[in-house]
């Protein structure tokens, strides 16, 4: 999961702000147009999407609402559309902000580390999902409040699975995240490795019922 998808157009501008960003030190994403942006979205993820609106083909507008649809993912719309309409439209599709082009960086990057602040701070590094307890900070894992031995990579695939909850991950997706697109290891690594993991946190591993298996796509955590 990317920290912050940007969805621009314009290649400069959509340019400008991932290099000034990435300095920021966020992970960042881009899209020129609102398909991409929901394929992305979809198969990625994202922390936060900052959202212009004149977008070709699928407007901004669009893009917030099937976002809206889909969770709760922070929305900061971007938008030389300055009209009272406008603004109101965006922040009634589930918007937290509007922000008129041209902006000042700082205050949106002020924006920007607010979400960060209020919504994954250091309760961020703790993810629980029914008797499973993953710290990010720790690096550690507890099944019913017992630790469990995980190693790291074990603990790096749990991590990501966590994260994107409810949310179908291709295979070669997961193999890239955890292991590299220019890893040594065989693709077959991620099946030894998902076995591996059932085998420690689910009751019954031959019927797993955290981490299931989706045919011909790949994996997903509920």
């Amino acid at each position: 999961m990317v920290d912050i998808l940007v969805v621009e157009d314009n290649k400069e501008l959509a340019g400008l702000l991932y290099d000034f960003l990435c300095v920021q030190g966020y992970s960042v994403c881009i899209a020129e147009n609102g398909e991409k942006a929901l394929a992305l979205y979809k198969d990625e993820g994202a922390k936060l999407v900052l959202l212009d609106i004149m977008l070709p083909g699928i407007d901004g507008f669009a893009v917030c609402s099937k976002i809206r649809e889909d969770g709760n993912t922070p929305v900061i719309i971007i938008s030389a559309k300055n009209d009272k309409q406008s603004e109101l439209g965006g922040l009634n599709l589930g918007a937290d902000d509007y922000i008129e082009k041209p902006y000042d960086i700082d205050i949106l990057l002020a924006k920007i580390k607010g979400i960060f602040k209020r919504r994954y701070s250091d309760k961020d590094n703790r993810i629980s999902c029914g008797n499973i307890c993953l710290d990010k900070a720790s690096h550690t894992v507890e099944k019913d409040g017992v630790p469990l031995a995980l190693s790291a990579k074990e603990f790096d695939l749990l991590c990501l699975l966590m994260e994107n909850r409810g949310r179908a991950l291709g295979k070669e997706y997961i193999f890239n995240s955890i292991w590299g697109s220019d890893s040594f290891s065989e693709p077959q690594t991620l099946t030894v490795h998902i076995k591996w993991l059932r085998q420690k946190i689910e009751d019954n591993p031959s019927k797993p019922e955290k981490i299931i298996t989706i045919w011909g796509m790949g994996y997903k955590f509920i």
